[in-house]
């Protein structure tokens, strides 16, 4: 540690320079990491609601209904699917307004539709769904929140692939600064270097301290970065639980994976931190390995 100190006092701006552009690719890359978590998050919740609602007419058959139901039930497209009666309606209704005895009375079991509510394996199927569902006999009405779906997946998308190019330019603009800012300090130490390989030093040795303080900047940037996050997480938390008020909870699934992002829990940080640092050593490294590299076969 010494010794990282020792060479970064000796070029003071050269450090900083490299400490702020590990810092801000490290912030923009978390703020990337942490909405693309969010939005799969609520894209994954949507998933899990009834995405299509079919009511029927009150006096269409029940065989009818199930009809349609193993209809949709046997097609490649649909997860399961739920039938409400319209008694089970009617005892719905009176759990929602059991405090308005009222309300209660006006209400029978014969005026509310049976229903069905339909979770599809993938969003893009819904609008299938809600298709064949309009067009079958007995039917009332269709409920299909086509444009919120739209909209959601259409954003997660579009920051999918933004985030990724923009991620890959920070990396690479990253890798080129910090390369060169090592470069400059290699030449700095030139004579320092030519006297160590005089006397027998091999080129781990000489990687050696390059690479201790490209590791400390880059711990010392992922923990600032990171912090910056955390603290804007907890200012805007009770903002956030009124916005997500109604949603339990919300998950982003990896292939081997599955880690809980709403509510805020150490997990979650856990993970944030990890990505951050794990970015940041790969950063820092590649780019003193480069930059020796470059010197050493000189």
């Amino acid at each position: 540690m010494k010794d990282v100190m020792t060479s970064i006092k000796r070029t003071p701006y050269q450090s900083i320079t490299a400490f702020m552009v590990l810092f801000l690719t490290l912030f923009l890359s978390l703020i990337i990491f942490v909405s693309l978590g969010f939005l799969n998050g609520i894209l994954g919740y949507m998933e899990t609601r009834p995405q299509v609602t079919v009511y029927f007419q009150t006096k269409t058959p029940e065989n009818d209904i199930f009809k349609i139901r193993d209809e949709l039930a046997n097609s490649d497209k649909v997860f399961s699917i739920k039938y409400i009666s319209q008694k089970e309606a009617y005892d719905i209704y009176r759990d929602l307004n059991k405090d308005n005895p009222l309300l209660l009375e006006m209400v029978t079991s014969d005026i509310l539709p049976s229903s069905l509510e339909i979770y599809a394996k993938k969003p893009i199927f819904l609008p299938e769904i809600a298709e064949f569902l309009k067009k079958q006999g007995g039917v009332d009405e269709v409920q299909f929140q086509k444009d919120i779906v739209d909209k959601l997946l259409s954003l997660t998308g579009i920051l999918r692939k933004g985030g990724l190019i923009f991620f890959f330019y920070l990396l690479f603009m990253s890798v080129i600064v910090l390369t060169t800012t090592t470069l400059f300090k290699i030449a700095l130490k030139k004579d320092e270097i030519e006297l160590l390989r005089l006397i027998g030093a091999n080129n781990s040795y000489i990687r050696r301290p390059y690479l201790k303080e490209g590791v400390f900047l880059g711990t010392a940037a992922s923990i600032m970065s990171f912090l910056i996050v955390l603290g804007t997480f907890m200012y805007a938390q009770p903002f956030m639980s009124s916005y997500l008020s109604g949603i339990n909870k919300l998950s982003l699934s990896l292939p081997y994976f599955e880690f809980q992002v709403w509510p805020l829990n150490p997990i979650f940080f856990a993970i944030m931190f990890l990505f951050t640092f794990t970015f940041a050593i790969i950063v820092t490294v590649s780019s003193s390995l480069l930059a020796t590299n470059k010197y050493l076969k000189v």
